[in-house]
């Protein structure tokens, strides 16, 4: 799949490292100072709890100061690189740890609170500032187990909890550090990699649309300009006729001259609307499915591997259109879908690829094979899912394939564009059993089964069949795209 480099720019995995906009963190904080302000307060005047109220005012006072001189040295909009997301985080941690110390350590019910910004790290910064702030979240609960001002009431009684309960908080405190570390990293890493791959699925079908909104402006013009372009040449001819040998006609040529200008006024109009906006060919919109199904493997028919294009398991000729097939309709998100389809079969096949149509009352199927080394068994299950390139690293290893160097996107972005027209597409290796009825072996390759790899698309007939008087009738005017 060919992508420019404003394409390619948006699938780099330093994408996320700017992701945290320094007015969030900002809200985020003074959100915290009021929090913490609160419930010092509270456990003050309240719950009669003694705390160093002004060892607790100068930790909170230096998150409120360093919220005001971030506020007041960058644009509320500015947007953090990596290295300053993992210290703003990494400050907010030592801030409330040293809070925690002086309130009780991992007495203090709020001690659960170090988990935000090792979560915010593993959501949205790299693995190596998430594995820091881990760290320092790891250090900072084990430090205040031991180092910490214990909690006083009033009349002097010192609040003491079991060891076996604090040796219980600080495990579970570091288990959760641990394992909300690794889920949402690995939530976000998913989401992440499917926000892009649906980014370069988009960016492949835009240029798919150009493309065909182009073979339609080309298929509209000739269209358009056929029956003017005819006159014009049919006027010049006669009048080109009655010119020989004679200079007395000029009166009676008038006519044929102002039909002539006319005609030729008509194709300007054409050409300008063209030009502007482009216009629709209904002769265009469906075809017969051994046609779209051609369309979508011209590309990949002079990379040297045979295509071998079968209706109900007859070869068909390049070029030829069988009468009695059903009417597809030709939409980008189609075309391109099978075109990724074939592609891959093409990038992995030994010698051919077989492309086989069928079709029944209710369905309609094309199933594209190759006789490659088909698919790792173990990941069947997994294909369609971007960024999944084993096959190809697999054949690398083994020196088949030394240049291939793919992207893992082909068979998502084929998935994702044939599943929005409405199809079930599912991929087997041609060795797994019940797969379908084995043909009988043969000397004819054409008749052969696929080995390898096997890739079906299925639609219902009533989603994907053009109405039968879509072609008949007058066309008429070609409407704007």
């Amino acid at each position: 799949m060919g992508m420019n480099e404003a394409g390619l720019s948006v699938l780099t995995g330093s994408a996320r490292s700017d992701w945290i906009r320094l007015r969030t963190l900002i809200l985020l904080r003074w959100l915290a100072v009021l929090g913490q302000t609160g419930a010092v307060a509270v456990a003050e005047l309240a719950l009669g709890i003694e705390l160093p109220l002004g060892a607790c005012a100068a930790v909170i006072a230096a998150s409120a100061a360093f919220n005001i001189v971030a506020a007041f040295i960058h644009p509320e909009n500015k947007r953090l690189s990596e290295r300053a997301s993992a210290l703003t985080l990494l400050f907010d941690l030592i801030q409330l740890g040293l809070l925690l110390a002086l309130t009780g350590g991992l007495a203090n019910p709020f001690a659960v609170l170090v988990l935000a910004p090792v979560t915010i790290s593993a959501t949205v910064l790299t693995l190596r500032a998430t594995v820091l702030l881990a760290a320092a979240a790891l250090a900072l609960i084990s430090l205040i187990a031991w180092v910490h001002v214990p909690l006083r009431f009033l009349d002097g009684s010192q609040l003491v909890l079991p060891p076996v309960y604090l040796a219980g908080k600080w495990a579970a405190l570091a288990i959760g550090i641990v394992f909300l570390a690794l889920y949402a990293r690995r939530v976000a890493d998913e989401t992440f990699s499917m926000s892009q791959a649906l980014v370069a699925t988009q960016l492949a079908l835009a240029r798919e649309q150009r493309l065909t909104a182009l073979g339609g402006l080309v298929a509209a013009t000739a269209h358009e300009l056929g029956t003017p372009l005819a006159t014009i040449k049919l006027a010049a001819t006669e009048l080109a006729r009655e010119l020989e040998g004679r200079a007395d006609l000029r009166a009676e040529l008038r006519e044929d001259v102002e039909l002539i200008r006319t005609q030729a006024d008509r194709c300007r109009d054409i050409l300008r609307s063209l030009g502007r906006a482009g216009r629709d060919d209904r002769q265009i919109r469906a075809a017969p499915v051994s046609a779209v199904v051609a369309e979508a493997a011209e590309p990949h028919a002079e990379r040297g591997r045979a295509l071998i294009l079968r209706i109900g398991g007859q070869p068909v000729a390049a070029g030829e259109v069988p009468p009695g097939q059903p009417l597809m309709l030709r939409s980008p998100e189609i075309i391109h879908g099978l075109r990724n389809l074939i592609q891959n079969a093409v990038d992995f096949a030994t010698a051919r690829v077989w492309i086989d149509i069928g079709w029944d009352a209710r369905s309609l199927r094309v199933a594209v094979g190759d006789d490659g080394p088909g698919y790792p068994p173990d990941m069947l299950g997994r294909l369609g899912d971007p960024f999944l390139r084993r096959r190809g690293e697999a054949m690398r290893a083994r020196g088949e394939r030394p240049g291939y160097e793919g992207m893992g996107l082909g068979l998502f972005i084929a998935k994702t564009l044939l599943e929005r027209s409405g199809a079930r597409v599912t991929f087997t290796n041609g060795s797994e059993p019940g797969r379908q009825a084995r043909r009988a072996e043969s000397g004819d390759p054409a008749r052969a089964r696929p080995p390898g790899a096997i890739a079906e698309v299925v639609w219902k007939r009533g989603d994907i069949e053009a109405p039968p008087d879509m072609l008949r009738g007058p066309l008429g005017e070609n409407p704007r795209f």
